[in-house]
Order: structure tokens, then sequence, then C-alpha cells
């Protein structure tokens, strides 16, 4: 019992640190908390169902499409919603601040009851990627549909890490992650970093709305659960942390499944504030938090 609802933590925790990557991404960058990014997974998951059962679009193409209408959506919310506040305000973080969680937040609003217009209020099972009898491995069954979308969010998980670390294009989010003035006196172009983030944010959370459209079937308003899970992530891992994300991510979803069979199903998810809250105490800054980033 022990060993299956730790691997099914992992499991779990990996879709989990999926989401909250991109949104510790922002963050790094633009110091800023995207209240919409719920709804890039939102836009994901539905995307993916939509190509399949409505436009008869193959998964092999289904699943990079959706990824891509994530990718657009961020790609456009930065350029004409966060860009043109970054070229008014400046230096000045408490402007753009405020003007962040006001935007994100009504474009949240706006995205959701647009959808509501466009598909209704109910939700849409998504295909699965893999047909097939359960699998028993190590003595967990696990379905081939749930391997393989472990298997493609751990790729695509690891290897934005892996770019992160070391690419050039990492290397300049970095830079302008640590101080965004030196960076581009150094020749960066902050406005493509930026945009280029917040394009890789939308595209990983769509790829999660996308994965998990067959296990938690999109709904307009399905993107505010994986987003407050994605604020805890991010704080418990410390902000601005890609590996912070990763780490936070795999261990709120092994807290929540041990907490839920040894404590009780009916708290699931709070074990994970209250992981927030111990952490917190001890580590101000979170795990991998850094103490002091310049603008």
């Amino acid at each position: 019992m022990l060993s299956s609802m730790l691997v099914s933590g992992l499991i779990t925790g990996t879709f989990y640190a999926l989401m909250a990557l991109g949104l510790t991404m922002i963050f790094g960058v633009l110091r800023i908390v995207n209240f919409a990014h719920g709804e890039f997974y939102m836009i994901g998951g539905f995307a993916y169902v939509l190509l399949y059962h409505s436009l008869g679009v193959p998964i092999v193409a289904a699943l990079p499409a959706a990824v891509v209408a994530g990718a657009a959506l961020g790609w456009v919310v930065e350029r004409l919603l966060i860009r043109p506040v970054y070229a008014e305000m400046g230096a000045r973080q408490q402007g753009r601040d405020e003007y962040a969680i006001i935007v994100t937040f009504a474009l949240s609003i706006l995205l959701i009851a647009a959808m509501t217009k466009i598909v209704g209020p109910w939700s849409l099972q998504g295909p699965r990627l893999i047909d097939g009898p359960p699998l028993l491995i190590a003595g967990i069954r696990v379905s081939p549909h749930q391997l393989a979308a472990l298997g493609i969010a751990l790729f695509f998980l690891l290897g934005t890490l892996y770019l992160l670390n070391y690419s050039l294009w990492g290397r300049q989010i970095r830079a302008v992650a640590q101080n965004r003035s030196a960076a581009a006196v150094m020749g960066v172009d902050v406005g493509k970093v930026s945009t280029i983030v917040f394009a890789t944010a939308g595209g990983l959370a769509a790829l999660a709305g996308a994965l998990l459209s067959n296990m938690i079937s999109p709904s307009p308003d399905v993107g505010a659960f994986p987003a407050i899970k994605s604020y805890v992530i991010i704080v418990l891992g410390g902000l601005g942390s890609p590996l912070g994300a990763l780490i936070g991510g795999l261990l709120l979803g092994v807290i929540e499944n041990l907490g839920a069979i040894y404590i009780s199903f009916s708290y699931r998810d709070t074990y994970g504030l209250v992981l927030l809250v111990v952490i917190l105490l001890v580590r101000p800054n979170g795990l991998f938090g850094e103490m002091r980033r310049e603008v």
C-alpha cells in the first residue's frame, strides 16, 4: 500500500510540477504572479478535446496543437497586456504588481466567461492517449494512458529544466531573472525573453490540461484548482526557482496521497497547506528561494 501511494503521489506531483514550472518562470523573469495561469490549463484541455471530438484531428496532432494554443495565448497576453506596463512604469515594481494582479485576474474571468459561452458550462472528457487494459508494474496497477501521459509530462518537464540550465536561451532567462537592467545592458533582449517565458509557461500549462483531460474532464472553470496548487508549489519550492517547482510539486503530490491514506481523504487538499506553513516557518523563502533578488 505504501509503495503504491508513493508512486501515485509522484505521478500526481509530476503534473503539479508541470503546471507550476511555467508559473514560477513568469515570476522569476517578470516578478508578477499570473492569476490567469489556470486558464492556460483550461485552454489546453479544451483545445485537445475539441480538436479530437469535433474536428476529428488525430491525437498525435491534437496534443501538439493544444500546446501551441496555450503558447499562443501566453504570447498574446505578454505582448498586449504585460509588456506595455513595463514600458510605461519602468523600474517601479509596485505599480507593475498592482497592474498585473488586476489585469490577469480580469483575464481569468474573461476567458472563463468566453469558454462558457462557446461550449457551455459542461465538462468534456478527452480521449485516451493509449487504449488497453491496466498494467501491473511492481504490484501497482497503472493504465497505459497514465504511463503515456506521465512519460510526456516528464519529457517536457525535464527538457525545460535542461534548457534553462544548459542552453543560451536558458542563460538569458536566468540573467534577466537575476537582474533585468544588467541583462539589458549586456545585450539581452529582455522583451523577447519575457515573451518566450510567457509562451513557454502557457504551453506547459496547456500540455498539463491536455494530458489530464481524460482523467479530469475540462470545464470552463477547471483551471482554478490546478492554479491554486501551483501557487502553493511555487511558494513551497521558492519563488522563481524552477528546481523548487519540480521538488515542490513532487513533494506536494506525495504528502497529499499519504495523508489521504493514513489520516483522512476528506482533508486531502489541506495537507499541502499544512506542509507549506511548516516549510515557511523553517525556511521563509521556500526550499530553494533566494534571500534577495534584483529588479
